[in-house]
């Protein structure tokens, strides 16, 4: 099922078919640096994964993390999507892509496309992102976009200082 498209890229949920997707790119050395070591190695885990994240988000929030995909030959390239996080007051924007696929603007494509959606269909009015303060490319990238710093937070659970964003769409 198509969800959003831009001139490369379909946006799309994700589905149980994805699961050794999901593997793959939970497992990247720049998700695992970034984000966390998930410990999603097989294809139970990515189901369970996928269960407990993005289709339980779709059911509760009307919105989550969704499958990108290259427009011309279907390859499952990353995610991007919105997360509604339980110590944040707004909907948190994530973007993650496989390493071959990073630095060739299919981050900024798909963000700049979930905000518009966020913004014309879920009437949001702003959209948060964290990230660790060392991730460079993520800061850039949500600098570019026209995302603001706020402030430094610590994440509840691991006590992890993260860095806030914010931007007014």
């Amino acid at each position: 099922m198509q969800f959003l498209e831009t001139e490369r890229l379909i946006i799309r949920p994700f589905n149980f078919k994805d699961t050794e997707f999901i593997i793959e790119l939970l497992n990247t050395e720049s998700w695992i640096k970034y984000i966390g070591d998930r410990k999603v190695k097989t294809k139970e885990q990515a189901k369970l994964y996928l269960e407990n994240g993005p289709l339980k988000s779709y059911k509760e929030n009307g919105y989550g993390l969704y499958l990108v995909e290259q427009k011309s030959n279907d390859q499952s390239i990353g995610m991007c999507g919105l997360i509604q996080r339980s110590y944040l007051n707004h909907a948190d924007l994530g973007f993650a892509f496989l390493d071959q696929f990073t630095g060739q603007g299919y981050a900024f494509e798909s963000s700049i496309k979930i905000l518009e959606w966020a913004k014309e269909i879920l009437h949001m009015l702003r959209v948060l992102a964290i990230t660790i303060p060392d991730n460079v490319s993520s800061i850039k990238l949500l600098e570019k976009i026209g995302f603001k710093y706020q402030q430094e937070i610590n994440q509840p659970e691991t006590n992890e200082v993260l860095s806030l964003y914010e931007i007014r769409i």
